[in-house]
């Protein structure tokens, strides 16, 4: 079982850590309206910008998750959505590993409950059922599981442009088992990704489906303004 979830997992270490210099990286981002800083001394940087007039931001910086290799590309938005909105979009292959990893853990004759080093997304499996609808393809549930409190506000996120993109990645980009994430939760939006292969066409496509995904989630989802403000 474990040699399965390995599988799932190390796919990076082979890859060279960049496949874009920073030049190249800082021309592209400027050109499409995005800050950008980076690190002296390493490869890691920070892009950011505004949507619907809130911050989000995206680093490319070491992993925060062990289901992660490599480096790491993690973008955050705070949108001020209502904290009862939660929804996570997760590739299938991730999901699956993450499940068994859990289920290993609480079976474990020292282990009885699911602690707090767990991975957020760990304790995610364990709150939320997995939702679907009719009028997503079948691509989209054979490559992702989508996780609600609400099945309707993950529909009303999830509309057919965010779920082409999600689709839609180059080519040579990231496949079915790269580990990815995509959520909103207390009132934010976050994206977490294995940066492979770590290229610029992968960057730009994460950063267009965060970017989507912001403004779907601002569309449909958002709280009312208060009585009297516009």
């Amino acid at each position: 079982m474990f040699d399965r979830i390995k599988k799932v997992f190390a796919k990076a270490d082979d890859r060279p850590p960049s496949q874009h210099g920073r030049n190249e990286t800082q021309e592209w981002a400027s050109t499409h309206g995005l800050s950008f800083e980076q690190q002296p001394t390493s490869q890691s940087f920070t892009l950011g910008a505004r949507v619907g007039g809130k911050p989000w931001r995206m680093q490319r910086t070491r992993p925060s998750r062990p289901f992660i290799r490599g480096e790491e590309l993690r973008a955050r938005a705070e949108l001020d959505l209502g904290n009862e909105v939660a929804v996570l979009v997760m590739n299938r292959p991730l999901k699956d590993a993450l499940e068994r990893q859990a289920y290993a853990r609480v079976t474990d004759t020292l282990q009885t409950t699911m602690d707090a080093s767990m991975p957020e997304e760990i304790r995610w499996l364990s709150m939320f059922d997995e939702v679907g609808w009719p009028s997503a393809p079948d691509a989209f549930w054979d490559r992702y599981a989508v996780l609600a409190d609400k099945r309707e506000q993950a529909e009303s996120w999830i509309d057919d442009a965010l779920c082409g993109l999600l689709l839609g990645w180059p080519q040579d980009g990231p496949d079915a088992q790269t580990p990815f994430t995509l959520m909103l939760v207390r009132g934010k939006a976050y994206l977490r990704m294995e940066y492979a292969p770590a290229d610029l066409a992968t960057l730009a496509h994460a950063t267009t489906i965060f970017v989507n995904a912001c403004e779907s989630a601002l569309a449909g989802l958002a709280k009312p303004a208060p009585p009297g403000v516009r």
